[in-house]
């Protein structure tokens, strides 16, 4: 340990963050990959739903987004330090580099949602069921949030209103009847 302690503090101030970035994202990105293979997927929490909203779900202000962000913006940052001498360059490319990590993961996470999709799906089947609301759910019927609900052993994402307070994500929650479409109409638990 005391030899790893000698080698970070022996890297300037701009290495150390991007080793930290690099480092801690990459524990975070294994253990959400693990979650996710097991079928644990309670990591994300949306930071703003109301403005970054891309449909289906997804979030670009998300735990899970800031974790891609940093990866790549942590590893380009190690590789390239010895290619780019310019600091002020090198963070500008790793930044580049951060977004483009974060825009491919929610394109393949779109593209592994279009598999999930089920034909013989009903929606009506959700009612009386319970889910989670994953993306906040506005109070009065006043806009659509979303919820996952784990219908036959298959979780969908469906678009979902309630009629009292806003629902945080993260809340339990009823269906108590399908509203035109596939919108739900839900309740807190």
């Amino acid at each position: 340990m005391g030899e790893f302690l000698l080698w970070y503090e022996s890297l300037d101030a701009l290495q150390q963050v991007f080793w930290g970035c690099a480092a801690v994202s990459s524990m975070l990105f294994i253990a959400q990959t693990v979650m996710v293979l097991i079928g644990i997927d309670g990591t994300d929490i949306d930071l703003d739903t109301n403005t970054l909203d891309l449909g289906g779900g997804l979030s670009m202000l998300s735990i899970k987004n800031l974790v891609n962000f940093f990866l790549g913006f942590g590893w380009a940052g190690v590789s390239l330090g010895d290619v780019i001498e310019s600091k002020i360059w090198l963070v500008i490319v790793s930044v580049l580099v951060g977004v483009f990590f974060v825009v491919l993961f929610v394109l393949i996470y779109k593209k592994m949602l279009r598999l999930e999709s089920n034909g013989a799906f009903d929606v009506r089947a959700c009612v009386n069921l319970m889910g989670e609301v994953y993306l906040r759910i506005p109070a009065e019927k006043s806009g659509v949030g979303k919820v996952q609900i784990s219908v036959q052993g298959s979780i969908h994402e469906l678009d979902a209103m309630t009629e009292g307070e806003a629902l945080a994500s993260g809340v339990k929650v009823r269906v108590l009847e399908v509203l035109g479409g596939s919108t739900l109409l839900v309740t807190r638990m």
